[in-house]
Formats: C-alpha cells, structure tokens, sequence
C-alpha cells in the first residue's frame, strides 16, 4: 500500500508549480541555480532509473518516469546549464541500471522501492519549502 501513496507523493509534489511561494524571492536567472536544485537533480536521478528498472520488472508504465521528468522540466523551465545538469541525472540513472541489470532480481526490486520511497520524500521536502 506504501507504493501508491509514495507515487501520489511525488506526483502531487511534482506538480506544484510554480515551485516558489509568494513571499520567496524569485527563481534564479535562467542560468543560476535554485537552492533546490541538488535535490531536483536526485529526483531527475531517480525518475532515470525508474525508468530503466520498473519495465524491467514488469510494470506496465511506459513512459510515465520520462514524463514525471518531463514534467519537472516544464515546471522548473530551466535552461543552459542548469538543464543540462537535470537532464544529465536521469541519463545517469537510467544508464548506471542499463550497464548493470539486463534482468529484473530481488536487488532490482529493493532499489525500486527504495527510489519510490526517495523520491516521495525528497518531492515532499521540496513541496513544504517551497511550494505555495
């Protein structure tokens, strides 16, 4: 039961936008980061190897990983560097899996869970800092 919840989490998360409450200052320029970002680049980490690991594994959600960061993306608009950074990360999750995991074990299932896990909090996190 933890599973759904974790991902109405990270979803619900996900989609507040804009990011920034009225009484905080106002986004970065478009090439500095945010105070977030460190934990936006993990989730984009995560979402990559979601990606990767739960098709593997039998879930049926297609792109729904690379649309969660797709979604970020749109939230955050970033650009230049900072959206390198972001795009980079779920690369690196989804390659460091590829590399490793050609079929679904219990240490892939773990990780699955765990990354559900992660991703809910650091959403969660991110949400009650900086979420209206």
């Amino acid at each position: 039961m933890k599973k759904p919840f974790a991902i109405a989490a990270m979803l619900l998360c996900l989609s507040a936008a804009p990011l920034y409450a009225e009484n905080q200052p106002a986004p970065p320029p478009p090439n500095r980061s945010a105070p977030f970002d460190h934990d936006l680049e993990r989730l984009a980490e995560i979402l990559g190897a979601l990606h990767y690991l739960r098709p593997m594994c039998g879930a049926h959600d297609g792109q729904r990983w690379r649309d969660e960061m797709q979604a970020l993306l749109a939230a955050e608009a970033p650009t230049g560097e900072r959206r390198r950074k972001f795009v980079a990360s779920f690369n690196r999750g989804y390659r460091g899996y590829q590399q490793t995991y050609h079929t679904c074990t219990p240490a892939a299932s773990i990780a699955i869970r765990r990354y559900l896990e992660e991703g809910a909090r650091i959403a969660h996190d991110i949400g009650a800092r900086y979420a209206n």
